[in-house]
């Protein structure tokens, strides 16, 4: 233990504690691991936090010193037990047990270095390390450092003064720490900002743009100071109040208001002047630290922008005013609508930037300490009026009426506003949160954001007062809970408080109300379509005919009732909302409902009374003017009824044709194809009501029934089904061709391959500069060449060599990109590589890849010349071969004459060089040079350029080489290439002093071999080597699929119509934002080899499907920097897999290439010409570099800030569970590798307030620091924030307050960005200044993504196509000319301060806004934002890939778009928006998602229709009539239906969209692939799954988020995971749906012979069996009979184990079926009776079937379906009566019979052992198989189904089958309640284990019959997969049968079975 001399007595451990404690076990954390040791420092709970930096200190410390750190580490446990003596802290016992065991141990190990005791050892060590580490470092060390350091420093200094007695602190240690404590002040972590430190300044803060508007916010000189009151102490006369100095606006509105600040403690007295109070003042960095960088931050970059640099030194008065306006924009409008007088006020005589710059300053800090509340912005709105209130009257209304000086103000405490304004609306807001019970309450039961937020929407919220009033209603809550009852998680009850504007009620009457419009107009169509097709001549021109026409007009009598059935919803879905609506709100309701039945009344009146008066369309336009007075009563009343909507279409046409009507006039269309399935169906049916039926085939209720109506009914309602479908299928084919349009127009796919590529490379590089090189550049350079360069072909390659500059350094950089991301090899990327332009070279240098083989071909050409004209040859050669040629020519001699060193060398060169170009300006070259030697002259050139390329340890040797090599290429150039060679040598050697003969031995021996190693001139000789070898055309480089995606898009979009790039400081500052919860960050080494069933790893897996990459990633691991170190080449191994999942990692990397691309162009801007000579990669921060690096550093900090949300990533820090850990530890490597990445966190801490512990809230933002994370902002919370609402859109909300700039993009965890995307950037945030329609301004600027998950598997492709179709072809037309685009996700750019005036990025009440996303989009068009779409640039997005994770997001989304059915924002956006506009919001939102359960529903009409008439002989009657003979009418208009059904017509917008960028032959070749891989049977899989979900959610609710996971599936689902999946959304309906075919072809004999017919019935067969047996056929090994056998015996037991308390539902299909019945529980009182009616349709199965069995004898009596009932009952009674008696005489015989209990009870186990004997008996055979499945049924049945048993027999002597089980179980799940009173539940229980056990037979037994035969395995696998990874895993099967025991691994199911079977007998044992 630690010296106890220097030790103070008070608040020491006592040594008994310490030997009692030692004692205690330690459960949360175990002793450090070797190999990754838990850092103490990091997991110390909450409630100890204060003593984390102790701890931190000792680890960083502990190398240098073990002894001081042992002092820290005991220092921080007697802290930790002063804190909580008692342990009651949660961790806190278990964590001070660990620190004191590791105490224990270190006590002998840690020695005394310095010194002979523990006092005096560390006042050295604090002394050397102030000498070593602060003294004077102010002037050497960033402040990053310096913060580290003094931190360090401070803590050293408080542990000290522990250890050390009082008084015997030396004084020089006084001194360095008073030293300490003045410098701590200057030096603090901080974000983007270090605002106050001292000594060397980041270049940022040298910025001119920062110092401007600093100083804009630290003009506070006349603002009048808060007072502070001090303690009184009795022995001084102190002053009694002290001035609180401020340094900014900030500070002071803090100090006035309270908001957490950075001023923590007062000073001493000693201290005087305010800038030393602010710096020395310990700094607690919250809410006013974070919004005066934000608001610093703002300023700057607004100012700066198209601002000349020169004299900045204030901010400009327009800037201020520009932020004013978009800041306080909503306030203002908020004001207007509450008919207020704005509190922005300016006083005349008033320094008006001073004041707006506190109002904004005021807002910020309102806003950055909301917490919950910024979702609304209407409250803030209020809590800003009052308070701006509150600083004008301390400004200009505090003055005293007598004397005229001003009163003074006292400062708040530190967090008052917090506690005064803040908390309180979060508990209203927690309270009502508490009512959701989990989302199972209904939404009128609660208050949500929008309800408590809207009630700001009225007056009512200024009787609030100010300060507010707690005891006003707002804050009453009337439902608290009795303290006698409280329960911390349950629910209230009790009188509410009403909804506010808008109840949230689950009807399907919400699509009628919201778009009335709609409905009305297609059904006051349809009436006027059939009135028309019903007139005698059937024809469009009967509208003509008087008597036609007149029976149209009651077309208005329909309208009438329409609108009363509207107003009458609106009043009756409104009522729980009334007591919050306005007394005109409620006038309004009634006036609009008194009006609507006035007309009801009057229009039905006038129209009876207009029979006697008749008239036709042309009598009454003509007789209108002449003879109005006579026309009957309901003309007038028709006329009046129409002057509102006369009106509306007036002020719809007016303003411009209202946008040219909205561009979307396609209706004509539709009306003209709705016409064509109306006619066909009114002949038949008017025959069918002619008809006489008196023969029915059972009891007829309603004989006598007018005009077989049932038949009538059957027929028509499928088809005007049907009719409100057919504008979806419109709306595809109308997207389709207008979205190919415009892409084709936009240049989309205009370079889609590389061919393409090639033939357009020239003008790329001027596309490049037209559209992302700044203008002002481009300008600078024209002037300079019109001013000098006289000659236009000059100035011409001028300026495409700056072009080629300034396009090659980006270019570059995007080809490294994809090489480091190993999507091209080594010498792809060489052969990509654009040189930098170079005035040695006289021709422009193109990359490699488009030079390649033209060398070589030149010199095969040149060899068999036979001509000897010049021109002739060069006539041959096309522009890149002359390029070739010629830079080759000139390459070559600037590196031999830089290699030379002897003048008499380079004189030779020089020579020989003269002779070429003469003879080339001459045109006698080949006179003068043979052709036949350059073949010999390019082999040996080869080989010189191989030796000048390769690594030599000897210099000597390597020098020598190159010497012998460089003699071999002059001695062929003179002797066999010259024609007089010889003579010319000779001359040269004539010229020289020496003889001959020493000349040519001594001749090019003199080289610098220096420069061999010279980084650009072994590039020049790389690309001449490429361009001397490559013989093979480069046509398929790079061979990379994404990578050839990657350049052609990129070169693409050069010319698309994109803004031109600002300048970096010009342009828009942004964020990128990202919400992380537990997803994968990066993957373990154990999670790369672990193997799933068939011995796949995700290695192996990735390696697979992602070959070439994976070769790639071994060239570069390959590299001798990486030989050395394995455990480096494993960590780059995990990225490399990593980078291809969707990880946090992968996201990261992606986002920070926003970062490189900044930092690139800045250096491009600022460096100037000179950086166009060389590569920016070879650059070196030196001295007369670094400026620029630093200047480009300091412009992306301003310019991009990266936030990542990881909501729990305080808890992981804390946690002990591997996986958390992992999760941290990687977290924060991100953060170390990347400086500029911050993450924010919900911290949670554990405080003791009056002995009772509370926890405490705060949003944390962090930074990598050296090793750890450094924490830069705290901000108190009122409470836990994500209680309130969904845990997204929380977790987005609370990290917010952290990002910075003008625009803010929302990053999903599963995305990934790209280099040369990232470099479009600022193009892309230069569309928020565009103004589109009205001058409006883009508030939401939507960008296309591309799917990178579509190789993964067959499914995988469906959903990338599907995805891909969406966001752009989709998007592009719901932007434009739809404007129906809202915010769908994760790439979008928000204007920020647009949104965070108006709720945020998202919206989170719990459930309704489970799709948070588009409900952003929402709220921002209805509060005038516009919304653009932008396919010029992409970002990666990520799919689920697997069958269970695609349908798990299906039913989220159908989930959210339920809720939206029923949201406010929809009503809104429905009742606002022009007619068509509202249909363009409704079919391509939830009108899409309604019409897909609509087309569900068609099938089940129209089969229960046909089964009506089947079952009753109608059908058999009326076709036996001759007049119906040989009629088809009824199948034609079916036909439709199927088309949609089968989805057909919905894949044409991705048709168009894959034409439009890979070519349409390659769209009809993925059609056709995709529709043998069954792409039609997954959609239609898909398409069950949305209507179940999106019903189901309307019905009765349960919408949940639902996690889908995001890795790769590569796993096999079991038949009972499939099973529980599935079974409600698919199984139940599909086997429902086979019955009725079944039934219906069974007793039906009609249209047999009918083509149109069969297809038809075809499209439902399909669907049921696409229902039925997708999951299995889409699922991986889904026919291996192993697997099969092992699913069967799992599904079983699943069926078998009984459920209960705190059983999963994936282990008992009791609590399965539990909570698949939960939502009945909830439901309301309609979803109830729903229920009930709609399972009594099962009803008609027994009720025709029993008049069609034998049995009847014909009689269609009632009597005999009342006799079966009687049978089924009497049957049932007695059956339970002997099983009931059978049980008594088992438990008696069990009572004296133990042993054979033992028996019989086991006999399940036996029966399991059959099961096992069966299997390895008969080999597998199909027989035995089925012969074992039946066995295993029946003893299953026996042992767990008795009572199924007993039924049994019932169903079947009914011949239904398992439907008779399924209508009586579902009407008893409807009326549980009931059935649990009369206590026959269990029966209800057992009734439907027997149906799920059928259905489950049903579906397993052609699994197990394909699963026998080997080929069905084999193209299921290449069905799912891809071919590589098809092979692979054949490959992995056949590696995995040759281990050793895998024999043992094939028994180990069944021995699973056997133990299971065993268990489950014991527990029937027990329960007897």
């Amino acid at each position: 233990m630690a010296s106890t001399s220097g030790t103070k007595n008070e608040g020491a451990l006592p040594r008994s504690l310490s030997r009692r404690m030692t004692r205690a076990q330690t459960t949360m954390l175990d002793l450090p691991d070797e190999d990754s040791p838990p850092v103490d420092s990091e997991v110390v709970p909450s409630s100890l936090a204060s003593i984390a930096p102790i701890l931190r200190v000792a680890n960083e410390i502990e190398k240098e010193n073990p002894r001081v750190a042992y002092l820290c580490r005991f220092d921080a446990f007697e802290k930790a037990h002063t804190m909580d003596p008692t342990s009651n802290g949660r961790g806190v016992r278990q964590f001070k047990t660990y620190l004191l065991h590791r105490l224990e141990k270190e006590d002998e190990a840690a020695k005394l270095k310095l010194a002979r005791n523990d006092p005096r050892e560390i006042q050295l060590y604090y002394q050397k390390f102030y000498e070593e580490n602060i003294k004077d470092a102010q002037h050497t060390k960033k402040p990053e450092e310096m913060a580290k350091i003094l931190r360090v420093a401070t803590v050293l200094y408080d542990v000290l003064l522990t250890v050390v007695p009082a008084g015997k602190v030396d004084n020089e240690t006084r001194k360095y720490a008073e030293d300490v404590k003045i410098k701590k002040g200057q030096y603090e972590h901080y974000n983007i900002l270090p605002l106050y430190a001292a000594g060397v300044k980041p270049a940022i803060m040298e910025l001119p743009e920062i110092k401007a508007a600093l100083h804009a916010l630290r003009d506070v000189d006349n603002l009048p100071m808060p007072i502070i009151r001090l303690p009184r102490d009795s022995s001084s006369d102190m002053h009694k109040h002290r001035v609180n100095f401020v340094n900014d606006i900030l500070d002071w509105l803090s100090s006035i208001f309270g908001f957490q600040s950075a001023l923590c403690k007062q000073v001493s007295d000693s201290v005087v002047t305010p800038y030393i109070l602010i710096l020395s003042m310990e700094s607690k960095r919250g809410n006013v630290a974070n919004q005066r960088e934000h608001l610093i931050l703002l300023l700057a970059n607004m100012d700066v922008r198209n601002r000349s640099l020169d004299d900045y030194t204030t901010l400009n008065s327009e800037t201020i005013h520009q932020l004013s306006e978009k800041i306080f924009k909503n306030y203002r409008s908020w004001c207007n609508y509450l008919h207020r007088k704005s509190n922005l006020m300016f006083p005349a005589q008033s320094n008006n930037q001073q004041l707006t710059l506190i109002y904004i300053a005021l807002y910020l800090l309102i806003w950055g300490e909301a917490s919950n509340i910024r979702f609304m912005p209407e409250c803030i709105c209020y809590i800003f009026h009052n308070m701006a209130n509150e600083v004008y009257g301390i400004l200009y209304s505090n003055v005293h009426h007598v004397s005229g000086e001003t009163y003074e103000t006292e400062a708040f405490k530190e967090e008052a506003f917090l506690r005064n304004v803040i908390t309180p609306i979060y508990q209203v807001l927690r309270k009502e949160a508490r009512r959701n019970k989990g989302g199972k309450a209904s939404h009128s039961k609660w208050r949500n954001y929008d309800d408590l937020n809207e009630y700001f929407w009225s007056d009512n919220c200024f009787k609030l007062n100010w300060p507010m009033d707690h005891r006003a209603d707002f804050f009453v809550h009337s439902d608290e809970l009795s303290h006698a009852n409280e329960r911390s998680n349950q629910g209230t009850s009790g009188k509410r408080k009403p909804k506010t504007n808008f109840v949230e009620v689950r009807t399907f009457w919400h699509l009628f109300r919201s778009f009335d419009r709609m409905w009305i107009f297609f059904i006051l169509a349809l009436q006027a379509m059939i009135i028309i097709a019903w007139s005698p001549s059937g024809s469009m021109v009967a509208f003509f005919d008087e008597d036609v026409f007149k029976s149209v007009l009651s077309i208005f009598v329909t309208s009438a009732f329409l609108n009363l059935l509207q107003a009458s919803l609106d009043i009756i879905l409104s009522l729980n909302a009334w007591r919050s609506l306005k007394v005109t709100q409620i006038l309004r309701y009634l006036l609009k409902f008194v009006v609507a039945a006035a007309w009801a009344v009057v229009l039905p009146i006038g129209y009876s009374s207009s029979v006697l008066n008749p008239t036709g369309l042309v009598k009454f336009f003509s007789t209108w003017s002449m003879d109005w007075q006579n026309q009957s009563f309901y003309t007038y009343a028709v006329v009046i009824y129409l002057i509102p909507n006369v009106l509306a279409a007036l002020l719809f046409v007016l303003p411009p044709l209202r946008r040219t009507m909205e561009r979307s006039n396609w209706w004509i269309v539709t009306l003209i194809m709705w016409w064509a399935q109306i006619l066909p169906l009114v002949q038949p049916t008017k025959i069918i009501m002619e008809l006489n039926v008196n023969n029915y085939q059972w009891h007829e209720f309603f004989p006598r029934l007018p005009h077989n109506i049932g038949v009538v009914i059957s027929i028509w309602a499928p088809i005007l089904l049907v009719y409100f479908l057919d504008a979806q299928i419109w709306y595809a084919i109308f997207s389709t061709l207008v979205g190919g349009i415009q892409g084709a127009f936009s240049h989309l796919g205009e370079i889609r391959t590389l061919g393409m590529l090639r033939s357009r490379f020239e003008s790329v590089p001027s596309a490049f500069s037209r559209h992302l090189v700044p203008l002002s550049h481009e300008k600078a350079t024209r002037k300079h060449s019109d001013g000098q360069l006289q000659d236009e072909q000059l100035q011409a390659e001028q300026l495409e060599r700056k072009n080629i500059a300034n396009f090659s350094h980006v270019w570059n950089e995007f080809i490294h990109s994809l090489r480091a991301e190993d999507l091209i090899s080594n010498h792809e990327k060489n052969l990509l590589l654009v040189p930098y332009s170079s005035s040695d070279i006289s021709v422009v240098q193109w990359p490699p890849f488009l030079l390649a083989s033209k060398i070589p071909i030149a010199l095969d050409m040149a060899k068999d010349f036979k001509g000897k004209e010049d021109a002739e040859l060069y006539r041959k050669m096309d522009e890149y071969m002359q390029s070739a040629v010629t830079e080759c020519y000139e390459a070559l001699r600037d590196m031999i004459k830089d290699l030379l060193e002897d003048d008499a060398d380079k004189m030779i060169v020089d020579y020989i060089c003269d002779k070429v170009d003469s003879s080339i300006q001459e045109h006698h070259f080949l006179n003068e040079f043979r052709m036949s030697g350059l073949p010999m002259l390019s082999e040996y050139l080869e080989r010189f350029l191989k030796v000048l390329l390769g690594d030599y340890d000897d210099n000597d040797i390597y020098k020598s080489q190159i010497i012998n090599a460089l003699q071999s290429i002059i001695e062929i150039i003179t002797q066999d290439v010259m024609l007089h060679g010889h003579e010319f040598m000779e001359r040269v050697y004539s010229n020289t002093s020496r003889d001959q003969r020493s000349t040519k031995e001594l001749s090019f021996r003199k080289i610098k071999i220096s420069i061999t190693h010279n980084k650009i001139w072994r590039e020049k000789v790389l690309r001449l080597y490429l361009l001397l070898t490559t013989k093979e055309s480069a046509i398929n480089v790079p061979s990379n699929l994404d990578a050839r995606r990657r350049i052609t898009f990129f070169a693409n979009s050069l010319f698309m119509n994109m803004p031109r790039a600002p300048k970096v400081r010009d342009m828009f500052s942004f964020s990128v934002l990202t919400p992380y919860y537990k997803e994968d960050v990066l993957y373990s080494d154990d999670e790369l080899h672990k193997e799933n069933e068939d011995g796949i790893t995700i290695l192996f897996y990735l390696k697979t499907i992602y070959r070439d990459e994976w070769k790639n990633f071994e060239e570069r691991m390959n590299d001798q920097k990486f030989k050395e170190f394995s455990k480096e080449k494993m960590e780059f191994t995990r990225q490399w897999v990593s980078y291809r999942g969707q990880t946090l990692a992968r996201t990261v990397r992606g986002m920070m290439y926003y970062r490189q691309a900044i930092e690139l162009q800045c250096l491009l801007e600022f460096a100037g010409d000179d950086a166009f000579l060389k590569s920016f990669r070879t650059l070196e921060p030196e001295e007369g570099q670094k400026p620029y690096f630093d200047h480009a550093q300091a412009l992306a900090d301003l310019k991009f800030t990266y936030v990542v949300s990881c909501q729990v990533y305080g808890a992981q820090k804390k946690s002990t569970e591997p996986r958390e850990r992992s999760c941290y530890n990687n977290i924060l490597n991100l953060m170390l590798t990347n400086p500029s990445l911050r993450v924010a966190y919900i911290d949670e801490r554990e405080t003791t307030e009056d002995g009772k512990s509370q926890k405490q809230y705060y949003s944390v933002l962090v930074k990598g620091g050296d090793k750890y994370d450094e924490e830069i902002y705290r901000i108190k919370l009122p409470g836990p924030p994500t209680d309130i609402g969904e845990g997204k859109p929380e977790n987005q909300n609370h990290a917010i307050i952290f990002t910075r700039g003008e625009a803010l993009q929302t990053i999903d965890m599963n995305q990934d960005n790209y280099f040369e995307e990232a470099f479009k950037m600022r193009n892309v945030l230069e569309e928020l200044k565009k103004s589109h329609r009205r001058k409006q301004n883009p508030t939401i600027l939507g960008l296309r993504e591309h799917i990178f998950t579509g190789s993964v598997s067959s499914l995988a492709w469906f959903m990338s196509n599907q995805e891909t179709s969406f966001v752009t072809i989709g998007q592009r037309i719901l932007a434009s000319p739809l404007r129906v685009r809202f915010h769908y996700g994760h790439p979008d750019i928000f204007d920020r301060i647009f949104h965070i005036t108006r709720g945020g990025i998202s919206k989170a009440s719990k459930i309704i806004n489970l799709s948070e996303d588009i409900f952003a989009g929402y709220n921002t068009t209805l509060r005038g934002g516009y919304v653009t779409h932008h396919e010029y640039i992409q970002v990666g997005k990520g799919r689920d890939v697997g069958m269970n994770q695609i349908s798990s997001f299906e039913a989220k989304v159908a989930n959210g778009n339920g809720e939206q059915t029923l949201s406010r924002d929809v009503y809104r956006l429905g009742r606002r928006f022009d007619f068509y506009r509202m249909l363009s919001f409704y079919f391509t939102t939830v009108g899409f998602y309604f019409s897909s359960m609509v087309t569900v529903l068609t099938v089940y009409v129209f089969l229960y229709g046909r089964l009506y008439m089947v079952m009753s002989g109608l059908e058999r009657e009326i076709l036996m009539d001759p007049s119906i003979n040989e009629t088809n009418a009824l199948e034609q208009a079916m036909a439709p239906q199927s088309i949609f059904q089968l989805g057909l017509l919905l894949v044409l917008p991705m048709v168009m969209e894959i034409g439009l960028e890979k070519g349409f032959r390659t769209a009809l070749g993925d059609f056709v692939i995709m529709q043998l891989q069954l792409a039609s049977v997954f959609f239609t899989f898909q398409l069950g799954t949305k209507a179940h979900y999106y019903g189901r959610t309307i019905l009765h609710g349960g919408s949940k988020y639902r996690a889908t996971g995001r890795g790769f599936v590569v796993f096999h689902a079991k038949f009972a995971e499939n099973y529980r999946l599935y079974s409600r959304s698919h199984f139940v309906k599909g086997l429902e749906l086979f019955i009725l075919l079944v039934v219906y072809e069974v007793y039906g004999k009609s249209y047999r012979s009918s083509s149109l017919y069969l297809f038809v019935t075809l499209s439902i067969w399909f669907l049921v069996g696409s229902w039925l047996f997708a999951p299995f056929v889409f699922n991986p090994s889904g026919f291996d009979w192993q697997k099969t056998v092992d699913d069967w015996t799992d599904w079983k037991r699943w069926m078998g184990n009984r459920g209960g308390i705190g059983i999963a539902p994936d282990k008992s299909w009791e609590s399965w079926w539990g909570g698949e019945q939960e939502h009945l529980k909830h439901t309301n009182i309609r979803g109830w009776l729903l229920e009930i009616i709609l399972a009594f349709r099962f009803f008609i199965y027994q009720y025709g079937i029993v008049y069609h069995l034998d049995i009847a004898h014909h009689s269609k009596s009632l009597l005999v379906y009342g006799l079966s009932w009687i049978v089924m009952l009497a049957t049932l009674l007695v059956l339970k009566c002997v099983v009931y008696r059978c049980f008594l005489n088992l438990t008696y015989f069990c009572l004296f019979f133990p042993t054979l209990l033992s028996d019989g009870i086991n006999g399940e186990t036996k029966i399991s052992y059959r099961f096992s004997a069966h299997v390895q008996d008969s080999q597998g055979t199909p027989v035995s198989w089925l012969r074992v499945s039946h066995d295993c049924s029946i003893c299953s049945f026996w042992s767990h189904n008795t009572r199924s048993i007993c039924l049994h027999p019932r169903i079947h002597a009914h011949g239904v089958g398992p439907s008779s089980c399924k209508y009586k179980h579902f009407i008893g799940q409807a009326c549980r309640s009931f059935f649990m009173l009369i206590g026959s539940w269990d029966s209800i229980k057992e009734l439907a284990r027997a149906y799920e056990y059928i259905m489950g037979l049903l579906l397993f037994m052609p699994i197990a019959i394909l699963s026998w035969f080997p080929f069905v395995l084999e193209f299921q696998t290449r069905l799912l997969f891809n071919q590589a990874f098809s092979r692979g895993l054949q490959i992995s099967m056949i590696l995995a049968g040759k281990k050793e025991g895998a024999d043992t691994v094939r028994k180990e199911p069944a021995d699973a079975g056997r133990k299971d079977g065993t268990d489950a007998g014991k527990r029937r044992q027990d329960t007897i």
